[in-house]
């Protein structure tokens, strides 16, 4: 994969996240990024059970209280740190984690 630039480390919001998409169809890729305690982290947006995207309202992916990632489709809660699920249909499954870095203030997706 090729680097590509997703956006500036202070639009994900701490405590909040973004979703990112690029082309469609079955070339479709699909990742988000979240931001707990200054930290990124950066998944796949597809859910291991049946590899819906978690978030149902664009850039929505944490529970109420904002402990955990939450699939919208199905309920499934996931460690931020790891994207390891906890509760649900795909216990003790993961998200695939997403490449990411952070130069000069972008966030960069990719090798």
């Amino acid at each position: 994969m090729t680097q590509r630039r997703l956006c500036r480390f202070e639009e994900i919001p701490e405590g909040g996240g973004r979703g990112f998409r690029f082309a469609s169809g079955p070339d479709l890729a699909a990742f988000f990024v979240v931001k707990r305690a200054g930290a990124l982290y950066a998944y796949v947006n597809s859910g291991p059970h049946l590899g819906t995207p978690l978030d149902f309202l664009p850039d929505r992916f944490f529970d109420r209280d904002g402990r955990h990632l939450l699939c919208s489709t199905h309920g499934a809660r996931f460690r931020i740190e790891d994207g390891y699920c906890v509760e649900g249909p795909c216990a003790g499954k993961s998200l695939r984690p997403a490449l990411i870095r952070v130069d000069a203030g972008d966030i960069l997706l990719g090798d």
